[in-house]
């Protein structure tokens, strides 16, 4: 991904030369937005270890492990619960924060429980495509409002998302009641 970004950046500083728009003020203001972003996900990294490192030597891993391997639920039933907390959080928080604070929570209560961690790794990286359709946050929306028609606004683009949010829910528990679904080929190429 650095690197298929690297070449955009090449690509496009090339483009914006090839058009006759290229200026060293276009590139200043592109590299000041760059640092910015870049900044800005750095912090938030920063914050969420930060977080973590707090939480966890405070006990508060702990906790929350012991409350989801003690809910009267199956197995699986847990699994769902956490489920539908990613969903939650991807409403209002940035996918890395997302990352960063629940997988060292999850993952040993996923373990503990006996699943295979390729599989929770799947549902979880399924769960993040959510996100990034679901409103209000949503980034694909907002990128896909970025290069569609005046005419069409954010909330139509949010509205057309709905059904695909609902299949990608279908497509979510569907792996997660049958395993097999997601964990058939990394078998086939672990022998």
């Amino acid at each position: 991904p650095t690197e298929a970004a690297g070449v955009g950046a090449f690509g496009a500083i090339g483009a914006a030369w090839w058009r006759g728009q290229l200026s060293w003020a276009m590139l200043q203001e592109a590299l000041r937005k760059t640092m910015v972003t870049v900044a800005t996900i750095i912090w938030l990294i920063m914050g969420a270890v930060s977080l973590v490192g707090i939480y966890n030597v405070i006990g508060g891993t702990s906790f929350i492990q012991g409350l989801l391997t003690g809910l009267d639920i199956p197995p699986l039933g847990v699994i769902f619960v956490m489920m539908g907390i990613l969903i939650i959080l991807g409403t209002f928080m940035e996918w890395i924060a997302i990352v960063f604070i629940t997988v060292p929570i999850f993952a040993p209560v996923v373990v503990s429980l006996g699943f295979d961690p390729i599989w929770f790794g799947i549902l979880f990286v399924m769960n993040m495509q959510i996100y990034f359709l679901s409103p209000p946050f949503g980034p694909a929306c907002f990128w896909l409002n970025s290069v569609t028609p005046k005419e069409i606004t954010l909330q139509q683009i949010f509205a057309s998302v709905l059904p695909f949010i609902g299949l990608q829910i279908i497509g979510l528990a569907l792996v997660a009641i049958f395993p097999e679904i997601a964990l058939f080929l990394p078998r086939l190429l672990n022998g």
